[in-house]
């Protein structure tokens, strides 16, 4: 056999001292949100119980999974700090997508539970105190948009981050509706309108929950990441010099901000390999994000005994070359 085969993981640019900054940072931040939040839920709760205001209650049970949502957040953070092992060679990396995905589960159960209490509400409005119902609300919003500021700008690049942040976010929109409810029942006195802006907020829930499920599922089932296009990183490969073919070419998410690719790369006899695996960490850098390579060198009669994953019948990228 006269073709050479090697394995190359291509270095990746160190993350850890600014991952492990951020990390500190957004558990500073998610500490004092925890804390605010937890501290109004309570006065919240009250407050729904003495106006009898079923929108009041809904935000307060929305809280409640704020501070779920966000001890799961701190615990992740915490988490991804730890070191690698043996048995988990990339860290904790993934209980970051794991809590974001149980947050928007959490998400999900609780809007059920408000369209359950809301449809009982329609046919046997309670009388509601609406004046107070709207001091307590305007509390409400008060601190959610504090909440918001501090998650605001970690939000772009941690998903559980952004989990939490929807979750404060959709009690901010929540503590609105209950003021445009306590305004309507106070000019009108329709003691509905609790029930059916109560429906509003769950519907707010569902659909910020869905985004955030649909997100930790693709990188949970290690799926392209949205910002990635497959068919272009092909495409950047191919247009390199000296690069013949691609196979097997994989690319996912190990953690919020963290992507890794995988592929076969043929190549010619003459092209150098160091140089080329540097042309390409560059290439795919530059143009898409990835640091973490993985790239099989081989040359076009290269014959690997090896059956490769992707030929083995399983789904795999196919390019419409092929």
């Amino acid at each position: 056999m006269s073709a050479a085969t090697s394995n190359h993981v291509v270095p990746e640019i160190p993350r850890h001292v600014h991952r492990h900054g951020r990390a500190r940072e957004s558990r500073r931040r998610l500490t004092i949100v925890l804390v605010l939040t937890a501290v109004y839920m309570f006065a919240e709760a009250f407050g729904g119980w003495w106006t009898a205001s079923l929108a009041l209650m809904a935000d307060a049970g929305h809280m409640l999974a704020d501070v779920a949502a966000l001890s799961l957040a701190l615990m992740a953070v915490w988490f991804s700090t730890r070191p690698a092992t043996p048995g988990k060679t990339f860290g904790y990396y993934r209980l970051e997508i794991l809590a974001a995905l149980i947050n928007g589960v959490g998400l999900v159960l609780i809007a059920l539970f408000i369209f359950y209490e809301a449809y009982q509400r329609w046919f046997t409005a309670p009388k509601v105190r609406s004046i107070p119902m709207m001091f307590v609300a305007t509390g409400g919003l008060l601190v959610n948009l504090i909440c918001a500021r501090l998650l605001h700008r970690d939000r772009k690049e941690d998903l559980n981050v952004r989990g939490a942040w929807l979750h404060i976010m959709g009690d901010a929109l929540g503590s609105g509706a209950a003021i445009v409810a306590g305004a309507v029942i106070t000019v009108s006195g329709w003691n509905a309108a609790d029930a059916l802006f109560s429906v509003l907020i769950g519907l707010l829930i569902v659909w910020s929950s869905w985004h955030l499920i649909r997100e930790a599922t693709n990188v949970l089932l290690e799926g392209t990441p949205a910002h990635i296009n497959l068919a272009a990183v092909e495409d950047t490969i191919l247009a390199t010099e000296g690069v013949t073919n691609v196979h097997d070419l994989h690319i996912w998410t190990i953690t919020s901000g963290h992507e890794a690719l995988s592929a076969h790369v043929i190549h010619a006899y003459s092209i150098s390999q160091p140089n080329l695996l540097k042309e390409l960490r560059t290439k795919l850098h530059d143009g898409f994000g990835v640091d973490h390579l993985t790239i099989q060198m081989e040359t076009g009669d290269f014959e690997d005994e090896a059956l490769h994953f992707c030929q083995a019948g399983t789904a795999c990228f196919r390019s419409e070359r092929e």
